[in-house]
């Protein structure tokens, strides 16, 4: 056990790694210092990078708390960071959090990757080849869509017209996958995102499936997906959701493939218990965000019918 020490301040915390073989990369946020600022009412917070015994920080753009969200193998590390003044903070609401962007730190450089026109965007997953993916809001934060962020550039991967969307994760081969959500019909779905379409994950699995296909979590670059799903009569991932691992089907095994299919599929329903707004969604990814400024573990769960 190694202690890899804070940025000045009493405490440092990991968060997550996009990277998948070394071990000497550790990614997270530290306080620099124990002095509380009037706007978050927490002391500063930065980000930072331990990299083969060294801890870097990572400066904000601006405001004066940040984390990693993680970092891929080449060791960029991806994340969030409150802007110049904290604008949005309220220390009164333990429920709110500052207007955030997300960041691109790459060796000595940092790089605003910004949102859809909104105040806020959430980065999720970095992969070997620097593109990011996550979410942003759009002007007035009407609504939050699923983002792609490449070569400097921000993609809004919302082709559907819901009101919500988000992504996960990304492979090298440029597949995404996440959810989506209507806010008129109240339909949610999880969705690959591959060569510029849109595929319904539970309408390219056989319709005998035991599971209604709920949290995507991650895919590898051989395009296996794993996540968690709702058996029939479970409406709560996190009380008895179960584990799935999806594996592409091959030119060779699309027969077969085709031949587990039924005409009949489980009784699970793709709605979510009333309607949301994207605001309302904007407002409870803030809210999540919280957490990581504030010690406490805010959830956001959708209960699904």
């Amino acid at each position: 056990m190694q202690d890899l020490g804070t940025l000045g301040g009493a405490d440092s915390f990991p968060t997550g790694g996009c990277n998948k073989e070394r071990s000497d990369l550790v990614v997270g946020w530290s306080f620099t210092d124990s002095t509380a600022n009037a706007n978050t009412g927490l002391p500063t917070q930065h980000a930072f990078v331990w990299d083969h015994g060294t801890m870097t920080d990572i400066p904000t753009l601006g405001g004066t708390y940040a984390y990693a969200q993680c970092a891929n193998n080449q060791g960029q590390v991806l994340g969030l960071t409150s802007l110049t003044g904290d604008v949005g903070c309220d220390p009164s609401d333990p429920l709110d959090t500052c207007y955030e962007h997300t960041f691109l730190w790459d060796h000595e450089t940092l790089k605003d990757l910004g949102t859809l026109g909104g105040t806020f965007s959430a980065a999720y997953w970095l992969n070997e080849k620097g593109e990011a993916v996550g979410g942003a809001s759009t002007t007035g934060d009407e609504e939050f869509h699923a983002t792609l962020w490449k070569n400097g550039q921000i993609a809004d991967l919302n082709a559907d017209g819901g009101c919500f969307s988000v992504a996960d994760s990304i492979n090298s081969r440029h597949q995404i996958i996440g959810n989506t959500f209507n806010c008129d019909t109240g339909y949610f779905t999880t969705v690959l995102w591959e060569n510029g379409s849109i595929i319904d994950l539970n309408a390219a699995i056989p319709a005998n499936s035991s599971l209604f296909l709920v949290e995507p979590d991650n895919i590898n670059d051989r395009g296996e997906i794993v996540g968690r799903g709702l058996p029939p009569g479970c409406d709560d991932v996190d009380a008895c959701g179960h584990v799935f691992l999806l594996i592409p089907c091959s030119a060779g095994e699309a027969r077969e493939c085709e031949a587990t299919s039924s005409t009949t599929a489980p009784p699970i329903a793709r709605t979510v218990k009333d309607h949301h707004t994207g605001k309302e969604f904007v407002k409870s990814l803030r809210a999540r965000s919280a957490q990581h400024k504030r010690l406490s573990s805010i959830s956001s769960n959708y209960i699904f019918k």
